[in-house]
C-alpha cells in the first residue's frame, strides 16, 4: 500500500516577484522537511550560480536567498499517493490553491514549473489563458538527464522578471 503524502507550506517573501512550481516533495525532502534536500537535485545549486552566491547546505541559507530575492516557492500538488520519488509514479493528487496564493500576492509577474509534471498540473490550475507569464524550466531532479550547464541557462530566464 502506498501512503498519502503531503507538501510543506510555501515559502512567501514579502512582496514576492516570482513563484516557482514543484511538483510534489521527494522521499529525502519528506524526511529532512526541506524544499530539494536531495543532494543530487540541482535546484539549490542552480540558484545560487544564478545570483553569484557563495553555495550553502544550509536551508536557513537557502531560504533567505529566496527571500532576498522576491522568490516565493511551493509545489502544484498539495497530497498525492506516491511511491519513492519518481513524478511518473504520482497518483490521486489534490492540487494546492495556487490561485488564491497569486490572489494574495499580486506582486506576483510570473510563474515558472520545475519540470514538466508541474507544469502539467499548473496548466489544469491556471488554465490556457493566465494573465500572468508562464514558463516552464527544466527539471533540477536528477532523474532529468539534461547536462547543467543546459539547465542553468534555461534558468537564467527567471532574472528577466526579478
Amino acid at each position: 500500500m502506498t501512503d498519502r503524502i503531503y507538501s510543506f507550506p510555501p515559502i512567501i517573501p514579502n512582496e514576492p516577484k516570482i513563484l516557482i512550481l514543484g511538483s510534489a516533495p521527494g522521499a529525502k525532502s519528506l524526511q529532512m522537511q526541506q524544499y530539494y534536500a536531495h543532494p543530487q537535485n540541482q535546484f539549490w545549486k542552480i540558484l545560487f550560480q544564478l545570483f553569484g552566491e557563495a553555495f550553502s547546505t544550509d536551508y536557513e541559507v537557502r531560504q533567505q536567498l529566496l527571500y532576498k530575492h522576491g522568490i516565493a516557492l511551493w509545489d502544484v500538488i498539495g497530497s498525492c499517493e506516491r511511491e519513492g520519488s519518481s513524478d511518473a509514479k504520482i497518483r490521486n493528487e489534490v492540487h494546492n490553491d495556487i490561485l488564491q496564493l497569486v490572489a494574495e500576492h499580486p506582486s506576483i509577474n510570473a510563474i515558472f514549473s520545475n519540470g514538466q509534471k508541474s507544469s502539467k498540473e499548473a496548466r489544469k490550475i491556471l488554465g490556457k489563458d493566465s494573465q500572468i507569464p508562464f514558463h516552464v524550466l527544466p527539471s533540477t531532479s536528477p532523474l532529468h538527464t539534461v547536462q547543467f550547464e543546459e539547465k542553468l541557462e534555461s534558468w537564467k530566464i527567471i532574472l528577466d522578471y526579478l
